[in-house]
């Protein structure tokens, strides 16, 4: 039997006037867990954590530790620029009840191994709980080294695990070749949806990743599937995913087309993106539905 799992890095849905939205947060946890779905991720990229304060992050934190109550992990992203509100965020999330916390290495400069070691070092030092690694070259402008994670992960305990976020499995197979041998208990996830099954036949843990914000039951049932050794199943629902990765690409940034589909599919009330992302026009919110009734998900 495997042990897969799908954690969803959720969306932040606010009210028009930029509030958060607590009911609707509220609903989408409950579709998460009833489609199936491990774990939540607040404060992910797709959360919008850059563009709320740490007020709001630590509120809606709050909420859904509150609000899960024990029925599915709760990490919380708690990534800034700046170390010292890193390890403050965390260390308020955890003692929240917080399972654990996802962080992703300072970007805008690129920076080396040793520079990379040594700001997690820190980190797991000096935060008092589990924290998993997030690697997101595309955003951060390089790659976290499996070099890096494997000296880590033998120095800190508490670094428990990676968000992989890279569209092949080339960098992933290397971590899970280089960690897993001294750490079978450190968790490595794909953050591509299509890249779930991959990761977990290259004795991966599966992914944290998009989609199931949108479609957790699928999401849930592939878990399932591949858990229970289903291959005939599990190939359908990978065909599945390949084809429902094209919500990624109908706009430059997915984040508001993601929020979008959750609101026609009646999940959240409001798509309302953070400032400067775009509010979608008429044509947009068409360009979505066109692709939900292509999936069978609105008429």
């Amino acid at each position: 039997m495997m042990n897969a799992k799908w954690i969803c890095p959720a969306v932040t849905p606010f009210l028009p006037n930029g509030e958060p939205d607590y009911e609707s947060a509220g609903k989408l946890y409950d579709d998460l867990i009833a489609g199936g779905i491990n774990g939540v991720l607040i404060g992910g990229s797709i959360g919008e954590f850059f563009a709320q304060t740490l007020e709001q992050r630590e509120a809606m934190v709050r909420f859904a530790v509150k609000h899960v109550n024990g029925r599915m992990r709760v990490i919380a992203g708690t990534a800034s620029m700046i170390p010292q509100e890193v390890i403050t965020l965390s260390n308020t999330c955890l003692e929240a009840g917080a399972d654990a916390v996802m962080i992703v290495p300072p970007y805008y400069f690129r920076y080396a191994d040793e520079d990379v070691y040594r700001y997690f070092a820190r980190m797991a030092e000096e935060i008092h709980g589990p924290v998993f690694l997030y690697n997101f070259p595309d955003r951060m402008g390089y790659t976290i080294s499996a070099e890096v994670v494997k000296r880590l992960a033998q120095k800190y305990s508490n670094i428990v695990g990676i968000k992989d976020t890279i569209s092949g499995m080339d960098h992933t197979r290397e971590v899970i070749k280089a960690v897993k041998p001294i750490r079978p208990d450190f968790e490595v996830f794909s953050g591509f949806d299509d890249n779930f099954e991959h990761n977990v036949l290259s004795g991966g843990d599966g992914c944290i990743a998009g989609t199931s914000n949108v479609i957790p039951e699928v999401c849930g049932a592939w878990v399932r599937a591949v858990n229970e050794g289903n291959l005939e199943l599990s190939a359908q629902y990978q065909q599945k995913m390949n084809r429902f990765m094209d919500i990624y690409g109908l706009g430059s940034n997915f984040v508001p087309y993601i929020k979008e589909a959750c609101v026609q599919i009646g999940r959240i009330a409001c798509g309302e993106p953070t400032f400067p992302f775009p509010v979608l026009n008429v044509d947009d919110r068409a360009r979505v539905h066109a692709f939900l009734v292509r999936e069978g998900l609105v008429k």
